[in-house]
């Protein structure tokens, strides 16, 4: 279906040749020109790649695939099935992207982490070690999950000062700083302090650490 043209690039000393279809898909028409991979090695069946994405190192893409936009698909990646992958995404590591999932925006993909079913991972959102997002689950904005199975959407938003979500279940992250429910608990007011938060935004980040506790008791 493609074949590697003459043109290249190099990218972290890795040189990327530049795709082409061979013959009419639904991707485009012969000599349509694509993205940019290692080697054939990277991408079969009726996958594929085009705009600025890259595939490289042992990833593979395969069955109905598509990468695009810039995103990069590397390491022992492996992004099958219909998913789609595509921004300014990063997808690498062991990680498996497959069935109808979708990666878009800046979000990164990483370690052990498997995509899948039909959940969607968004905006600088960072999924990685052994998390799985399954389902119609949906994982954006500045959420970071690294473990646990999620076959629903953890529960993530912007409060006045920083993002919080559920890194894994049984923790808060607000901002940079990830505990435990019960640490936050007992040391909301003092981390507050710490970090410039005024009165009332302690007051507000107390709610939303309420909140999560509620939760984890129903």
């Amino acid at each position: 279906m493609y074949k590697l043209t003459d043109v290249t690039k190099v990218v972290n000393g890795i040189t990327l040749y530049q795709i082409e279809l061979t013959q009419d898909c639904i991707w485009g028409k012969l000599g349509d020109k694509g993205g940019w991979i290692e080697n054939t090695s990277n991408l079969s069946e009726n996958a594929w790649v085009s705009g600025n994405a890259q595939v490289h190192g042992d990833a593979q893409v395969s069955g109905n695939a598509q990468i695009y936009g810039d995103a990069q698909v590397s390491g022992n990646a492996w992004v099958y099935g219909d998913a789609w992958v595509s921004g300014n995404t990063r997808v690498y590591g062991n990680t498996r992207v497959y069935g109808d999932a979708w990666v878009c925006g800046d979000a990164q993909v990483s370690g052990n982490a498997q995509i899948y079913g039909d959940a969607q991972v968004s905006g600088d959102a960072w999924v990685y070690g052994d998390a799985q997002v399954c389902g119609n689950t949906k994982i954006y904005g500045n959420t970071m999950v690294c473990g646990d199975i999620w076959d629903v959407s953890p529960l993530q938003f912007q409060g006045t000062k920083h993002f919080i979500c559920e890194p894994k279940k049984g923790y808060i992250r607000i901002g940079c700083i990830t505990k435990t429910i019960d640490e936050w608990l007992l040391n909301f007011n003092y981390i507050g302090n710490e970090n410039g938060y005024t009165k009332k935004e302690i007051d507000e980040y107390k709610l939303y650490i309420d909140l999560f506790d509620n939760l984890r008791k129903i």
